[in-house]
C-alpha cells in the first residue's frame, strides 16, 4: 500500500445553475509554485479516457475540459485527451494515472470497485443518489474528502467531471414480463449494478463502450446497458434489439471523475491548478446539461424505429433493492473501510430524500404525468 495523503477537500460547489468556486487555485495537500510574471511555465499533459470518442458528451467533455484550461491559460498548459484503447484500454486509466503514464484520466470510478469496493460511491450505487444528491453529498456532505482518501492510495487526485443524469435501463433483445423470464440471460453492465444483476439470476459482463453494439448484435449477449437515449442511438443500439427497459435503477446519477497523478499535480504551477480545478467544475455542470438537452431528440429516434419502452416488472426493481442493500452491508460488515463511507452515504441520502422527496416528487410527478407517454 502507498503512503496515504490526507487531504482537505476542495471548496468548489456546483449545482444545476452554475459553479461556485472558493479559493481557487488552493488545491487540496498541493504546494503551489508561483510563476513569475512574463514567464510562464509550458506543459504538456496527456489524459486518457475510458470512453469511444464517438461519444460526444462523454469523451467531449474531456476534449472541451482541454480547451479551456488552454484558454485559461493562454495556451501555456495543454492536456491531449485520447479516446479509451488509443493509448490506454479503457478500464486501465487508474493503473495508468497511478504509475504515470498519463497525468490524467476521465472515467466513471465504479469500473474500479475490484480494486476498492467503495469506489463504487464515486460514481453511484444501485437506487442511490440522483444527479443533484451526489453533487450536494460530493461537495457539501463530505463526499469528496472520503472519496478522496480511497484514491490517495493510487497516488490518484480526483475531481468530479460530470453526471449522466437517470440512466435507462438498458436494451434486451427479448422482453420478460417478470423475474423468473429474466434469469439466464446475459448482460453487458458494469459495477455493483451488475452484482445485484448476478444475484437476479443474469450474467453480467463488462464490456468497453465501443463493443457493445458488436456483442449484442452477434448475440454474445442478450442486453445491454449503457446510459440513455442520446449515446444509446450514437452507439446505434437502437438498431439491434428492440426492447427499452427503464429505469436504470443501478444508476439514479452516475459521476464521472477526472483522475489526476497526485505528483503531476504538485509540480503545476498555482494558476494552472486554479485552471484545471476550474475546468473541472465547469465539466461537471455541462455535461448534465448536454444530456438535459439532446435525450430528447434521441428518444424521439427511438420511438421511430419501433422500438418498445418497457417499465421494468415490479417484482424485478423489489428483488433488486433487496439484492443491493444486502450486498452493501454485508461489504459494511466484512470491511470497515468501506463501512465508513457506506454509513456517510447513506445518512445523507436519507436526509436529503425526505427533503427532495417532499416537494420536487410531487411536482415532477403531477407536471410530467401528461407528457411522459
Amino acid at each position: 500500500m502507498k503512503r496515504r495523503h490526507f487531504i482537505k477537500a476542495t471548496a468548489v460547489g456546483a449545482a444545476s445553475g452554475g459553479v461556485i468556486l472558493n479559493g481557487c487555485g488552493e488545491g487540496p495537500g498541493a504546494r503551489r509554485r508561483k510563476v513569475s510574471a512574463g514567464k510562464r511555465e509550458q506543459v504538456r499533459w496527456r489524459l486518457a479516457s475510458s470512453f469511444p470518442g464517438s461519444l460526444d458528451l462523454l469523451y467531449g467533455t474531456a476534449e472541451r475540459l482541454s480547451e479551456r484550461v488552454s484558454q485559461l491559460t493562454d495556451g501555456n498548459f495543454t492536456i491531449k485527451t485520447y479516446q479509451g484503447g488509443e493509448i490506454v484500454p479503457p478500464l486501465e486509466v487508474l493503473e495508468a494515472v497511478d504509475r504515470r503514464s498519463v497525468e490524467m484520466a476521465h472515467t466513471a470510478s465504479y469500473y474500479f470497485i475490484g480494486k476498492n469496493p467503495a469506489l463504487a460511491f464515486d460514481c453511484t450505487v444501485p437506487f442511490g443518489l440522483t444527479v443533484r444528491q451526489q453533487n450536494a453529498w460530493m461537495y457539501y456532505g463530505g463526499g469528496l474528502e472520503l472519496m478522496r482518501e480511497l484514491f490517495a492510495d493510487f497516488n490518484v487526485l480526483n475531481f468530479p467531471g460530470g453526471n449522466t443524469g437517470v440512466q435507462m435501463g438498458g436494451w434486451f433483445r427479448e422482453p420478460f414480463a417478470d423475474l423468473s423470464e429474466l434469469k439466464g440471460r446475459k448482460m453487458r453492465i458494469p459495477g455493483l449494478g451488475g452484482k445485484v444483476m448476478e444475484e437476479l439470476g443474469v450474467t453480467a459482463q463488462v464490456i468497453p463502450g465501443g463493443e457493445v453494439y458488436i456483442a449484442l448484435e452477434r448475440g454474445a449477449i442478450d442486453a445491454a446497458e449503457w446510459v440513455g437515449p442520446h449515446d444509446d442511438v450514437k452507439l446505434g443500439l437502437h438498431k439491434v434489439a428492440k426492447n427499452y427497459y427503464y429505469p436504470g435503477w443501478w444508476e439514479p446519477g452516475a459521476m464521472l471523475s477526472y483522475y489526476i497523478n497526485r505528483d503531476a499535480w504538485e509540480k503545476l504551477p498555482s494558476e494552472y491548478q486554479g485552471a484545471l480545478e476550474t475546468a473541472c467544475a465547469e465539466s461537471n455542470v455541462t455535461m448534465m446539461a448536454g444530456y438535459d438537452a439532446k435525450n430528447m431528440a434521441a428518444l424521439t429516434t427511438i420511438r421511430e424505429a419501433d422500438v418498445a419502452l418497457r417499465p421494468f416488472p415490479a417484482d424485478v426493481l423489489k428483488r433488486a433493492r433487496e439484492a443491493a442493500q444486502q450486498i452493501m452491508e454485508d461489504r459494511a460488515v466484512a470491511d470497515p473501510g468501506y463501512a465508513k463511507v457506506y454509513k456517510a452515504f447513506t445518512k445523507w441520502r436519507d436526509q436529503s430524500s425526505a427533503w427532495l422527496g417532499l416537494a420536487e416528487e410531487m411536482y415532477t410527478g403531477f407536471a410530467f404525468e401528461r407528457t411522459s407517454h
